[in-house]
């Protein structure tokens, strides 16, 4: 059931937003990438031929190869890995985080919220988000699990203040005011009552954080604070390139493409979601 209903909301946005069609399609081009790159990568990302360093486009080399020799498109499709397994695991905390330091400043007040959205949030979002990730993992040192605690430590706070605001909305409403005179726990107010009917802005903040994680992400490996040498990464792939920027372009070119059809297709697909829930599009659209 959920399956099913899943694809008809797919199947819905993409004829009502093409752009948003586009958007599915490229993103599960990627997911197909980073799930299957062993098997859909022509070479060995890691394979070192000085002999062929920096050869352009080519039957052989479909994206051409970098200053070590390495196809360059082998490394753009397990770069897709990285990506997508950075970008959906610091979205996926920063959303758990969010959700719940949100749900208890929201519910609580009084001295719980001025506690949570005066002191903590606003000394998170004092900093840059991309400032602390640079601090965090210089301090602890590069990697993909350190990269992404970083990434969820700035990440976090836009979600919570989402539902926060949400929650102070919903919490007043009759029905929850229903469950709590019939005896309901906290707990089950907010994760039954609650949740449920504030989830969908939070749904569309996550697509277009996705977009925002990817980015992040290919941030941190250009300065050199992601996941180390020699795992491809669409960011070093750039850091790497841009020394040959004007003698050997394609070094640069590619990685960044596939960095900009990501972002732009999570953006797609999360405006077109914020439309999708909006009930008065949906009226005029006749969905």
């Amino acid at each position: 059931m959920a399956a099913s209903t899943t694809w008809a909301t797919a199947t819905a946005l993409g004829r009502r937003n093409k752009l948003a069609g586009a958007g599915m399609v490229l993103v599960a081009a990627f997911v197909i990438m980073a799930v299957f790159a062993p098997w859909l990568a022509p070479q060995d990302p890691r394979h070192i031929d000085l002999p062929s360093r920096l050869q352009p486009p080519n039957a052989a080399h479909w994206f051409g190869t970098d200053e070590l020799g390495r196809d360059i498109l082998s490394r753009v499709i397990h770069g897709a890995r990285i990506s997508m397994l950075v970008g959906s695991s610091v979205v996926a905390g920063s959303l758990l985080l969010g959700l719940i330091i949100g749900s208890i400043a929201g519910y609580y007040g009084g001295f719980v919220d001025k506690f949570f959205n005066v002191v903590v949030m606003n000394a998170f979002l004092s900093f840059p988000g991309i400032l602390l990730a640079i601090a965090f993992v210089a301090f602890l040192g590069p990697g993909i699990f350190n990269l992404i605690l970083a990434l969820c430590i700035g990440g976090w706070v836009g979600y919570a203040r989402l539902v926060r605001g949400q929650v102070l909305a919903v919490k007043e409403r009759e029905f929850v005011e229903a469950a709590r005179a019939l005896g309901a726990s906290d707990w089950r107010i907010v994760t039954r009552h609650i949740l449920p009917n504030v989830i969908q802005p939070v749904i569309v903040q996550a697509a277009i954080g996705m977009a925002g994680a990817v980015l992040a992400e290919a941030t941190m490996s250009f300065l050199g604070l992601g996941v180390p040498p020699p795992t491809a990464s669409w960011g070093s792939m750039l850091n790497d390139g841009r020394a040959h920027l004007f003698d050997s372009p394609h070094l640069v070119l590619f990685p960044a493409a596939a960095v900009m059809l990501a972002v732009l297709s999570f953006n797609f697909i999360g405006d077109a979601l914020r439309d999708y829930m909006d009930p008065r599009s949906r009226i005029e659209a006749g969905l």
